[in-house]
């Protein structure tokens, strides 16, 4: 049996230290917004490239309270890829702006921003790209739509912890990064678990108050805040964790590069790198007009796979009526096709070229 992810192997390679700093933080007894978070705050900061890193409950509550330090608001655009995971456009509906779906990149599944600058209109405050799977969006031709048009631009970097873009970590280019620690990402915890990133001194301030009850001084509010502060627990495991990222994501890009160098000689298109950003695989989505059968065949010998996303979010029935009757073709085509194999940085090669054998089986004969 191979899983889509088994997080077992990490648990157990740095068990002893986890414990042990677990255990600590529990006799410390200082959970909330205890020094393990404060900690974990400044040490991602420096990894990442910037001057502020808030802690949160989770990725989604990252967005939302990223959105309105941004200054996004109700009634306002917000421009985003309909291929996503539909917390990207949650966020968008909850400080009562709209989400507006753009086609995405046939290579890269990341936003077109021919698309975007198509789509902004007086109403359009902010963009949120998405680097879907570990492989950044284009944000250099974003930013300069950005600044042509006064935009904010608010990363999902919900899957590209430890992605780079000409040496630049995703998170630190827009104003606001929003990333996910959810288990199974490429930095994860067990639980829920959220950060937002900013270069802005404004904002982080900001983003303090908004995850705490809109509180700047215990038992004073200034705003109608949100209870969404990171976990003392949580922050342990991934100050651990982090120190080993750049580890972890090289046996992604180990395995993926291993899938890819056998798939492009079997009619398959496997992930895109265009050189500039820096992949780090949260997932290894490939395209294959055989998706059915290769799924099949990997579930009959006891291998994960899975599909990630089956149904773009345009054609989702929460947004039946907003997008009514629109078409993105290119969204529409990868999402008929696209299909994700295992991918872990404890993946063994030899489990590599067992998934291998058996898509090879379905698609050579």
């Amino acid at each position: 049996m191979i899983p889509m992810v088994n997080l077992k192997g990490q648990y157990h390679a740095i068990k002893e230290e986890i414990d042990s700093a677990l255990l600590a933080a529990l006799e410390a007894t200082q959970f909330i917004l205890g020094p393990n978070v404060r900690a974990f705050e400044e040490e991602a900061a420096a990894y990442l490239g910037v001057k502020h890193a808030v802690g949160c409950a989770s990725g989604t509550d990252a967005l939302h309270l990223g959105l309105i330090a941004a200054g996004v608001k109700e009634g306002d655009e917000v421009i985003t890829t309909p291929f996503t995971f539909i917390a990207t456009a949650e966020a968008i509906l909850y400080v009562g702006a709209r989400p507006v779906f753009v086609d995405i990149d046939p290579r890269t599944f990341n936003i077109d921003p021919e698309q975007v600058a198509a789509a902004i209109t007086e109403k359009t405050k902010a963009i949120i790209p998405v680097h879907l799977f570990g492989q950044p969006a284009d944000m250099s031709a974003l930013q300069a739509l950005a600044t042509q048009h006064d935009l904010k631009i608010v990363e999902d970097c919900a899957q590209s912890f430890g992605a780079d873009i000409d040496g630049k970590q995703t998170g630190s280019i827009g104003e606001v990064g929003a990333f996910s620690f959810f288990p199974s990402k490429n930095l994860g915890c067990f639980g829920d678990g959220g950060l937002i990133t900013t270069n802005d001194e404004k904002i982080a301030e900001h983003l303090r108050v908004l995850r705490n009850h809109g509180s700047w001084k215990q038992y004073h509010h200034s705003e109608l805040g949100f209870n969404s502060r990171l976990d003392e627990l949580q922050a342990v495991i991934l100050r651990a964790k982090l120190k080993r990222i750049d580890q972890y994501n090289a046996g992604r890009r180990r395995v993926g590069h291993r899938y890819s160098a056998a798939l492009a000689d079997m009619g398959i298109t496997p992930p895109h790198e265009d050189g500039i950003g820096k992949h780090v695989y949260h997932q290894y989505a490939l395209l294959t007009d055989r998706r059915d059968d290769i799924m099949a065949a990997l579930r009959a010998k006891e291998i994960g796979c899975a599909v990630y996303y089956p149904i773009p979010l345009h054609q989702q029935q929460v947004f039946a009526e907003s997008c009514k009757g629109q078409t993105l073709p290119v969204t529409e085509s990868v999402a008929a096709r696209v299909m994700s194999l295992p991918i872990f940085p404890e993946l063994a090669d030899e489990q590599v070229d067992e998934i291998l054998a058996v898509i090879r089986g379905v698609v050579l004969g």
